[in-house]
């Protein structure tokens, strides 16, 4: 997979960790994290260093509440909590209060309490509850059982647990597979001010872009370590390789005017010399090395839509509930022909759930045409996890394959950069980027005019979304896609249909617009009078409207003091963690000299600059809620 690797996790360092599919990044993780072994080679952790592992797939307990189970990240306060209990009933039971026993365990008792502070043991449910909110929990749900949670919730759950750990390293697989698009942007901010360093492997390209600061690409068994962010990496690659390839041009010019040189005066007595010396030369030639790249394609064409007729989709008051639980009610939309929308919002809205009453999978309330001749094309979250493991990967596509199409699953398959041997591996031995492919294949098959995708780039490498995202956009029929990916579905959407609160909202224009415009409806907000007009109208209504009114404005005015009063504050602690980031990395510039890491004196105001730096940041989130839930 790769070989001769070295390289160095700094105290900060955002990586991120790319490659196409199967090139190794889960496998590099496992690595870090002591689960996996390298065939040669070592792995050095500094003393002390905690290394926090999130894998793609995991298997999870069902018999804790949420936030019992989130509270397995604190288990060391709890253990330090009981120590602190059972010191201060043996201090209450005795007497012996001038005894040197009884003096020596006051100073244990305030010894562990002041261990216990700085741990956090004061504070950790606060910090608890932000996280689980952060990430998409209500309240409600701290106190339900994680078994009544869908599998991408519970991914969430570990996420909270191992964010709350603060561990030195986090090294974080695929997190956004679980997230919607706020969580995504709550997690974007914490990994940027709150995390050490982390490793992330990820295919949303605006995720990465938002939180890394270096990139290490594994490519033909090699790593490349460029220190800069994914889209600065990109160019900055093919203009080395482009370098690479100039100064390879010239070198095999040079070998073969040294060559051509040899052979023409050989045999020639009196050009023996020059000719022993230019055979010399080209001895001493070492060859200029031209980084290889993938030139597979992922050659991805949806055949031609049949016609369907104008309106493919057409939703009338649609409800779906489970129990008193209502999912959503009162859904009105209709698809023309050619349309291709997005559907949004968090997890649990309702976004599957629809696609699945569209499919005729579950049942529902109210009325939901599909149009004339409509041929429906669905790729679901799970269509990788459906493979049979045991299959090969050519039997899986010779198994669904009909007609003329089954002499040309060789061709598909390598056009899926399944060719040669990769066509008799099993299912099960495929990384989730390549089952991905296998299911998308399979969708491929057969001619469809409507398709719907829900989250079609799970698992999916950069190159392989890019292409998907060009072959749907050239695709003629209607698509609805699922998506949390801001990058995928920018300038392949027209509209957004964002599902929340029971209700589904229309957004005409792309992505961005769609989050642009939450943004500034949020705000407006605080700007619409809430007036109301007593029925009996009349002088007493008039002045009871216009005392509505007053109290209106005197609660905007005094909302608008508090909103500028914490923006202050936040501005004032980010000037701060600035400045405490400049003095944190000029110590560290010293400690890594050999002078500074024999300085006891460096280390210790590094230290104490550290936690100055953590409270500085605790203010500053707390302020940053404040101050989003002012603006909400």
């Amino acid at each position: 997979m790769f070989h001769d690797v070295s390289y160095v996790i700094n105290d900060k360092d955002r990586i991120a960790l790319v490659g196409k599919n199967g090139a190794g990044k889960s496998t590099m993780l496992k690595i870090i994290a002591g689960l996996q072994q390298p065939t040669s080679g070592t792995v050095s952790v500094s003393g002390g260093a905690t290394i926090g592992y999130l894998p793609q797939v995991m298997v999870l307990a069902d018999s804790r509440t949420v936030r019992e189970e989130a509270e397995q990240a604190f288990a060391h306060i709890s253990q330090l909590q009981e120590q602190l209990d059972r010191l201060n009933r043996e201090l209450a039971e005795r007497t012996d209060y001038e005894s040197g026993d009884y003096m020596a365990l006051v100073e244990k008792f305030t010894r562990e309490s002041e261990r216990y502070q700085m741990m956090g043991g004061l504070n950790y449910h606060a910090e608890l509850e932000r996280t689980l909110l952060g990430l998409g929990f209500v309240r409600e749900d701290f106190d339900r059982p994680t078994s009544e949670f869908s599998g991408g919730w519970r991914m969430r759950i570990e996420l909270a647990k191992l964010l709350l750990r603060h561990p030195d390293v986090l090294l974080l697989d695929e997190p956004t597979n679980h997230l919607d698009i706020e969580s995504i942007q709550w997690l974007e901010n914490f990994l940027a001010t709150k995390a050490n360093a982390v490793v992330l492997v990820s295919h949303d390209r605006a995720f990465i872009n938002n939180v890394t600061n270096r990139t290490l690409e594994i490519s033909c068994g090699r790593v490349y370590d460029y220190k800069v962010k994914y889209d600065e990496y990109v160019r900055l690659r093919a203009e080395r390789r482009e370098q690479q390839l100039r100064a390879y041009e010239n070198q095999q010019k040079e070998i073969a005017d040294i060559k051509d040189f040899i052979e023409r005066f050989r045999y020639k007595p009196t050009k023996a010399v020059q000719v022993q010396s230019r055979i010399k030369q080209l001895e001493k030639i070492v060859p200029v090395e031209v980084d290889e790249v993938d030139t597979s394609a992922l050659r991805l064409r949806f055949p031609p839509a049949p016609r369907s007729g104008d309106y493919p989709l057409i939703c009338e008051g649609v409800r779906k509930a489970y129990g008193s639980h209502v999912v959503f009610h009162d859904v009105d939309l209709t698809l023309k022909r050619g349309e291709k929308v997005a559907f949004v919002g968090k997890n649990g809205e309702g976004k599957s759930t629809l696609v699945k009453c569209i499919m005729g999978e579950i049942p529902f309330d109210g009325h939901l045409k599909i149009g004339h001749n409509v041929q429906v094309g669905y790729f679901a979250q799970n269509q990788a996890q459906l493979l049979d493991g045991e299959q090969t990967v050519f039997d899986t596509i010779d198994r669904v394959a009909k007609g003329d199409v089954r002499l040309k699953i060789r061709d598909i398959l390598g056009a899926f950069m399944f060719g040669g041997e990769a066509s008799d591996k099993k299912v099960k031995v495929l990384s989730g980027g390549e089952r991905s492919r296998l299911a998308m294949i399979k969708l491929l098959l057969e001619p469809v005019n409507f398709l719907i995708l829900d989250e079609p780039t799970n698992h999916l490498d950069m190159r392989s979304k890019d292409v998907l995202k060009n072959a749907i956009r050239d695709f003629d029929g209607t698509v609805v896609v699922v998506s949390h990916d801001r990058e995928f579905l920018d300038g392949l959407v027209s509209k957004v249909y964002e599902f929340g609160g029971g209700v589904v909202k229309e957004h005409l224009g792309g992505i961005y617009d769609f989050l642009q415009k939450k943004n500034i409806a949020s705000l407006n907000e605080l700007q619409k009078p809430s007036s109301s007009v007593s029925p009996g109208g009349g002088l007493a209504a008039e002045e009871k409207s216009v005392n509505q009114n007053r109290l209106t404005y005197e609660q905007q005015k005094e909302r608008q003091r508090k909103i500028r009063k914490l923006e202050k504050a936040v501005e004032h602690c980010e000037a701060q963690i600035g400045e405490l980031e400049a003095a944190v990395k000029i110590l560290e510039d010293r400690m890594a000299t050999p002078d500074g890491a024999a300085d006891a004196t460096l280390y210790a105001r590094h230290g104490a600059l550290k936690k100055q730096l953590d409270d500085v940041v605790d203010e500053w989130e707390a302020a940053s809620l404040a101050l989003e839930e002012a603006q909400a």
